[in-house]
């Protein structure tokens, strides 16, 4: 695999933590919208949130791709949904940014997320067989997520 660079700008090394995950076969859509929910929590708080995502006690709000999205008991969600697959993913990426941490020095108490950044990855082209000689597309997207954490 290629050498990447992270979307975050003036990374300090001493005070910053990151960590990512590349070309994950999740929705960018729902990626996006759970990294703005995990934006500004604690990792122990992010972990719990996702966790409860995964077993539908909260929902993820949705705020930009909420078209069609139904209306969730939480409270402070209007649309919203549960993206289990995103959410694990991005446990994974939590747990990784907090071994990072660790492997610093840092004191995870005092981490908090800063940037949480998803971008979409390269598309993979496929073709669905279909009556009469014809094909129908079938283009998965790849997603980025990239995770920033700050001792505060």
């Amino acid at each position: 695999m290629g050498r990447f660079n992270y979307a975050f700008q003036n990374y300090d090394p001493t005070r910053h933590v990151r960590s990512s995950l590349r070309e994950k076969d999740i929705s960018h859509k729902h990626a996006r919208e759970v990294a703005v929910s995990i934006k500004g929590l604690s990792i122990e708080k992010a972990r719990d949130y996702l966790i409860a995502v995964i077993n539908k006690k909260r929902a993820v709000p949705f705020g930009r791709y909420k078209n069609q999205v139904a209306h969730r008991p939480d409270p402070g969600v209007m649309s919203g949904r549960y993206p289990q697959k995103t959410a694990k993913e991005f446990i994974k990426v939590l747990d990784n940014l907090e071994s990072n941490a660790e492997y610093k020095g840092m004191d995870l108490d005092r981490l908090r997320i800063v940037n949480a950044t998803v971008h979409k990855g390269v598309v993979v082209k496929r073709f669905i067989p279909r009556a009469m000689g014809r094909a129908t597309p079938k283009n998965n997207v790849l997603t980025h997520v990239e995770l920033v954490a700050k001792e505060i």
